[in-house]
């Protein structure tokens, strides 16, 4: 039997428009195709947990407004438990303005509204009652919430993942609470105070290693289409991925964390679970949108398939 996934973090409605080349600063450009679509790199995750077999409860706050509403509903209708999902009457849900071009790369501008108001206390009466299991994390959250919500789980014998996104500087302290830490190329090398261009493979590598040595136990730098570099006791290796055709990148490391998780909470070990995860990433990129982009278990298993027949 699977094992439980608690996802600890945002929910943000996103407001999504296509352009044929991202603004810089000062530019106004021409859009079209405006949608407005679930999100939140939190309940990105807990969709994905859903629609992929797992057993997920989203944790986090909403506004008492229609967007909070729809937010539930999405995640409901994915097969995640939201009873956990508080009101706050006096915020309004998060939002997200996120301008799509052409080949899929955006930008993501975050309000973090009700997001701002989860508590350390509401994340430790929510994982009171977690024995084991998963939790999921991002950086969408009061940071001290985070630390809470590594702190509790860490108690009950929980396994942590943190996405350590939206990009910021953390504390050792914390990142010893974290199981597995799955940074992409940016996020790795702020973290270690560096900065960069474009990350290969042997880059990843070396700052996977520097990365485990600030605590966490395992540390998975996403490569985007050239997969996934894991460092940990007994695996130091590169995980390619598959080529697809990019429409938009918005949750694709959301739907990695979200399958790593259904794949190990399932019994898999990282060798089986990484490349489950790198294939229902690269099918998310395929469409347009956040949660309206993350594939089913269906298809992801499908895909595999197709794959590794090819």
């Amino acid at each position: 039997m699977s094992q439980s996934i608690y996802i600890v973090g945002s929910l943000n409605m996103d407001f999504v428009v296509q352009v044929e080349t991202l603004p810089v600063p000062g530019q106004t450009v021409s859009g079209s195709g405006f949608t407005m679509l679930p999100g939140g790199k939190g309940a990105n995750q807990a969709c994905a947990v859903g629609r992929l077999g797992g057993t997920g409860q989203m944790i986090g706050r909403v506004g008492g407004d229609v967007f909070g509403e729809t937010l539930k509903r999405s995640l409901q209708e994915a097969g995640v438990d939201v009873s956990q999902v508080l009101a706050t009457t006096d915020e309004a849900t998060g939002t997200a303005l996120i301008p799509v071009e052409t080949g899929g790369q955006n930008l993501i501008i975050v309000a973090a509204g009700a997001n701002a108001k989860l508590t350390p206390v509401d994340v430790e009466t929510a994982l009171a009652s977690a024995r084991e299991g998963f939790v999921l994390l991002q950086l969408e959250s009061p940071i001290e919430t985070v630390g809470a919500a590594l702190a509790v789980a860490r108690k009950n014998g929980a396994t942590t993942i943190l996405d350590p996104a939206p990009a910021r500087p953390l504390e050792q302290d914390l990142l010893q609470q974290v199981d597995i830490l799955t940074p992409n190329e940016s996020e790795a090398l702020g973290l270690l105070g560096k900065t960069g261009g474009d990350v290969g493979v042997p880059e990843a590598a070396a700052l996977a290693r520097e990365l485990l040595a600030l605590g966490p136990r395992t540390v998975i730098v996403k490569l985007g289409d050239k997969g996934a570099w894991v460092e940990t006791d007994g695996v130091s290796r590169h995980f390619p991925t598959h080529a697809v055709e990019a429409v938009d990148a918005t949750a694709a490391g959301d739907t990695f964390n979200g399958a790593l998780a259904v794949a190990l909470a399932e019994g898999q070990g990282l060798e089986t679970a990484v490349p489950f995860a790198n294939a229902a990433a690269a099918l998310s990129v395929t469409k347009l949108g956040a949660q309206s982009s993350i594939p089913d278990r269906t298809a992801v298993d499908a895909f595999v398939v197709t794959k590794e027949a090819s």
